[in-house]
């Protein structure tokens, strides 16, 4: 095993955060957060904070899991049930995708791979129940029970496994938090296993708790060994010294903050830890993302054994943006961070409370998730009506450039009267404010869509600016917290795209099209509109009325606009 390290690599940086590191050592706020002291983040944190500090022992409270999911597995075995799919949303799935993809090797014995179902796109959800149902449990995870995707998810899989003969809850395993519907439901219909979770951790900081464990255990990983990797971590973080390499951390992306760099740009330099960066973005973005301050998380384009230096946004990042290498120092980072995957799970979650001491920020709460969900039920409830809200043709294109319908959410006042697809493009990127960010959120199929992802380095390349890449509904349980409660400069480009075969969801009135359709509008609207008195941001959606066409059109669309000249001059690499 490997105990997590910290290493400033800049020398600046390494001098602005001294005194930062002296500031949590004597105020002893590492061992206070490890014996769950509530007030390390003041009077109004408090209440909040006084719930959710049981992560802070999960290396020993979630040891009795360990026996208990070993034999789940060896039951569900024996029936010749051995394929997993997650239905589950943000901390209920990123922690166990991780896991899943980093210990999936013969060495760790994952035989068998987790099919992560976090999305409401109907093609996605028709691959996930394309599979060999009669090898096949359900894991359906959601911290407060009512996850609506969670639920459309369990919805239509109950309905399949009882088409093909299947008892639907012999093949359901439920993890929730104690007194949820959810768990009501899993006693009501015999689900094989319901696991109730420790209620005194939030949903970001779970990855040890049933969570995380539960899928994971289920494909076969060694969940103890990640336990004992985040034992071994736990007392050096707990230390108030200054080499305590959380302290480090906190201290390093505090300082880099209150110098301008708002923004956290992480690269895999060979960390081992497949996907970690996806895992860390909600949890800094949700954690940090509020009160109209906070750190951005932009994860770029790296592998476990690619150096970032040629990822946009990493080696050439401005003065707004730090770069962490995960794993080996490599070029362009400003710091580097490496140890075990339980360790850096610990790592990682008590950097950032620290450094919401530093922030000035209460890491615990997520006071701007629910106006997105709000909208989203109020376009769902007019569909449920005989309205049409929830479709994509719920607003007007202002032009339609072969098969890509340009939109706009809230003022259009930016856009101007564009003619082309890439002249709308260039009118977003002009629009971005000064050390602004383009978040890129495509309301797709992560898996036959994902070809779009390489937009992310393609426009952070031409335009010199911070750019940020999310798959939804899932990113809206990450980000979408900072999109809305952060620094309120960030552009932001929404993909949609047309549904060829929709799939109904049992027992509701709507589809799941429909649902997608109605989240993205819905976040488009919150996200357009002022907020505490500011002005409005700009918008753009994109509804691709053929997707593998409308793909093309997008990235060519970019692509010229970097014929065009709107690379910066040298130098000039943010806003």
């Amino acid at each position: 095993m490997s105990t997590p390290s910290v290493e400033i690599t800049d020398q600046g940086l390494a001098d602005a955060a001294a005194s930062l590191v002296e500031k949590l050592v004597g105020d002893q706020a590492a061992s206070k957060l490890a014996a769950g002291d509530p007030t390390l983040w003041g009077p109004d944190a408090e209440p909040e904070a006084s719930k959710r500090l049981a992560w802070t022992r999960l290396h020993e409270t979630s040891r009795p899991l360990v026996d208990e999911l070993t034999a789940l597995r060896r039951e569900l075995h024996d029936d010749g049930v051995d394929r997993v799919v997650l239905a589950g949303m943000g901390g209920s799935s990123l922690a166990p995708e991780v896991i899943c993809a980093t210990r999936s090797g013969a060495e760790f014995g994952g035989e068998f791979p987790l099919v992560v179902l976090d999305t409401t796109d109907p093609g996605q959800v028709s691959d996930a129940l394309a599979g060999d149902l009669s090898r096949t449990v359900l894991v359906v995870s959601s911290k407060s029970g009512g996850t609506v995707e969670t639920d459309s998810q369990r919805r239509i899989f109950a309905q399949v496994f009882e088409a093909n003969g299947i008892d639907a809850g012999s093949r359901m395993v439920a993890v929730t938090d104690p007194g949820t519907g959810l768990g009501d439901l899993a006693r009501d219909q015999g689900f094989r296993r319901l696991v109730e979770a420790d209620p005194g951790v939030g949903g970001r900081y779970s990855a040890l708790t049933a969570f995380g464990l539960v899928p994971s255990a289920l494909t076969g990983v060694d969940v103890g060994a990640l336990l004992d990797e985040a034992a071994e971590a736990a007392p050096a973080l707990a230390q108030d010294a200054a080499d305590n390499p959380a302290i480090v951390l906190a201290a390093a992306m505090a300082a880099a903050h209150a110098a301008g760099a708002e923004k956290v740009v992480l690269a895999d330099t060979g960390s081992g830890l497949i996907g970690f960066g996806n895992w860390a973005e909600q949890l800094i973005a949700e954690s940090t993302g509020k009160q109209g301050t906070g750190l951005l998380p932009v994860v770029v384009e790296g592998s476990p054994t690619s150096d970032p230096g040629n990822a946009p946004g990493f080696a050439d990042a401005g003065p707004d943006a730090t770069p962490i290498a995960l794993g080996p120092a490599a070029g362009g980072a400003r710091m580097s961070v490496t140890g075990s995957l339980g360790g850096q799970f610990l790592l990682w979650e008590t950097a950032v409370a620290l450094a919401g001491r530093l922030l000035g920020i209460n890491p615990f709460d997520q006071p701007d998730v629910e106006s997105a969900k709000q909208a989203t039920r109020d376009l769902l409830t007019e569909v449920g009506s005989g309205g049409s809200s929830g479709s994509a043709e719920g607003d007007e294109a202002v032009l339609t450039d072969g098969p890509v319908e340009v939109r706009v959410a809230g003022d259009a006042s930016w856009l101007g009267s564009p003619a082309t697809l890439g002249a709308a493009l260039q009118a977003l990127v002009d629009a971005t404010p000064d050390a602004g960010y383009i978040a890129i959120q495509a309301y797709l199929d992560r898996l036959d869509d994902a070809s779009f992802a390489t937009l992310r380095p393609e426009l952070a390349s031409i335009t010199g600016i911070q750019t940020t890449f999310g798959w939804g509904p899932r990113f809206l349980h990450s980000t979408g917290q900072y999109h809305k409660g952060g620094h309120q400069n960030g552009a932001f480009l929404q993909v949609t795209g047309s549904v060829a075969d929709d799939l109904a969801i049992p027992g509701q009135p709507f589809s799941f099209g429909t649902l997608e359709h109605a989240q993205a509008r819905g976040d488009a609207g919150v996200l357009a509109a002022p907020k505490n008195g500011g002005t409005a941001r700009p918008v753009l959606r994109l509804h691709l009325a053929d997707r593998a066409a409308g793909l093309v059109a997008v990235a060519n669309a970019v692509r010229e606009m970097q014929r065009s000249g709107t690379r910066p001059v040298d130098g000039e690499v943010s806003r």
